[in-house]
């Protein structure tokens, strides 16, 4: 089994239950209506999540990750993912500005947590927990764990962006299971999937440079990298 994402290609491991998952270089914006392929995003797409998934598992957060394969792939664990988009913001931009009126920046009192169904045809749009259950998309008793799961992944990541002098903002996560029915987080996290902006500022280090057009995007991507503390060739 494979398939081929508008970031990334999964593909059939090695071992039974693995899967890989390489980083393209495309980049896409507008549920795709804006393409483009920068030579070099995989590489530090890929690095970015090696680093952050490691971290999260340190910190005690199950992850798909197995291990590091090569500059553009690693390997993960088989799951069946939930379709849905768990997104955690801890201020306010992009959709949430356009649906409620909300000041952008604005911070919000705790992070709010938010789903949406993954569902390209439909574009992928928001729901409550309540459409998630009736729709079967996933049982009350993960969605809980799921929750409990983001919104402490968040807390991790929002400490460790902060130590390297940038903000997080918002970020999507995606779940699912294995064969034993065990809950992980799945999918990249990466500049693609969360905003980061200069810390005390609104000055964006993450896709919306290239849904904006406001910077390089590589240029940008690497600077993330290079706070982190990774080196790419």
């Amino acid at each position: 089994m494979s398939y081929e994402g508008k970031a990334k290609i999964m593909k059939e491991g090695p071992r039974e239950g693995t899967m890989i998952m390489y980083f393209k270089d495309d980049v896409t914006a507008g549920n795709g209506k804006k393409k483009a392929v920068i030579q070099g995003k995989g590489k530090i797409n890929k690095a970015i999540t090696l680093k952050l998934l490691k971290l999260l598992e340190d910190n005690g957060i199950p992850t798909h990750l197995i291990e590091d394969i090569d500059d553009r792939s690693i390997l993960v664990k088989k799951l069946k993912i939930f379709p849905l988009e768990v997104v955690v913001r801890n201020r306010a931009t992009g959709s949430i500005v356009r649906r409620l009126g909300i000041e952008k920046g604005t911070v919000f009192k705790r992070p709010l947590f938010e789903l949406f169904y993954k569902n390209d045809e439909l574009h992928d749009p928001m729901i409550c927990q309540e459409h998630a259950f009736m729709m079967n998309l996933i049982y009350p008793e993960d969605l809980l764990i799921v929750r409990n799961r983001a919104m402490r992944a968040n807390e991790i990541l929002k400490q460790y962006f902060d130590s390297i002098g940038l903000d997080l903002i918002d970020i999507k996560f995606e779940f699912g299971v294995d064969e034993k029915e065990d809950i992980y987080l799945a999918d990249e996290i990466s500049p693609d999937t969360m905003r980061l902006w200069e810390k005390g500022t609104m000055t964006s280090l993450d896709k919306d440079v290239f849904r904006e057009d406001k910077a390089d995007l590589l240029e940008t991507y690497k600077e993330v990298a290079k706070r982190m503390g990774l080196e790419i060739e």
